[in-house]
């Protein structure tokens, strides 16, 4: 049983390592035409979307720039890096008994 909880800490902190390197490219896609369009940006979108939404209602768009895309990458690589951190504090020394 213990094998199969690291193994799912594992998959945990791989999924949060990769979130915000695949939240960046969900933001490069909207740079190329029709990228969202394709089964890999409708993917993201259900993905990201529902992160971006409360703060696109909160930050208007500067212009032609939507800067709440940057606030919510900056807010969300932190609470991954808090989420990892609590995860490494917690959560591991439990499973290997440090």
């Amino acid at each position: 049983m213990q094998t199969f909880l690291i193994q799912v800490v594992d998959v945990i902190l791989f999924i949060i390592r990769y979130l915000p390197t695949l939240m960046f490219v969900y933001f490069l896609m909207s740079w190329f035409p029709g990228a969202r369009d394709s089964k890999i940006g409708r993917f993201l979108g259900r993905i990201f979307e529902p992160i971006l939404e409360p703060f696109r209602r909160i930050i208007p768009p500067i212009g032609m720039f939507d800067i709440s895309s940057l606030v919510a990458f900056i807010a969300f690589q932190f609470a991954m890096t808090v989420l990892t951190n609590l995860i490494y504090q917690y959560v591991v020394p439990l499973l290997y008994g440090i």
